[in-house]
């Protein structure tokens, strides 16, 4: 076989360097929790039989998890009473947030991105990666953009053999 007749892995040998977000999705277990369930009837919340019910409940279910706390039904929770429930949840859980499981991951991965030292994509081309197998939130992508943006010479969205340019340092 010839020089010419070989089969070459451009990408391989490129100097883009990936940045994949689903490397960073939780691998704990993300659970949800009803504020309806500590209610009289799911709507009312009367302060003593509310903080028994915390009180009574096994939170330990809730250990090393991410947690959406929400309630099912259109009662009027107070802010002492989701500081209240935070006491708890504080002492298990790894991550919670009061909304739905789509705040939960975008404020996980919020947290995430603050924490990353991006530094190591100082001046390289850099893909974001697309097309991820888990649910990651568009916020994710948007924040990451902006961090990548500090730093890299040029981003490119999706995958090395398609990519969509993004960015180009001037």
């Amino acid at each position: 076989m010839s020089k010419s007749d070989q089969i070459v892995n451009r990408v391989a040998q490129s100097a883009l360097v990936v940045f994949d977000l689903e490397d960073y999705y939780p691998e704990n277990p993300i659970l949800e929790l009803d504020l309806a369930d500590f209610l009289d009837q799911g709507f009312v919340l009367r302060e003593k039989e509310f903080r028994k019910a915390l009180e009574d409940f096994n939170w330990e279910v809730y250990n090393d998890s991410l947690v959406s706390v929400y309630c099912s039904t259109d009662a009027i929770i107070p802010i002492w009473a989701k500081a209240l429930l935070s006491s708890y949840l504080n002492a298990q859980c790894t991550h919670f947030v009061f909304g739905s499981k789509t705040a939960l991951i975008s404020s996980y991965y919020n947290n995430i991105l603050i924490r990353i030292n991006f530094e190591e994509y100082r001046e390289k081309a850099v893909i974001l990666k697309g097309c991820s197998k888990k649910e990651v939130p568009e916020s994710a992508y948007i924040h990451a953009m902006a961090k990548l943006q500090e730093v890299a010479k040029k981003i490119m969205y999706g995958e090395a053999c398609s990519a969509v340019p993004l960015y180009k340092r001037k």
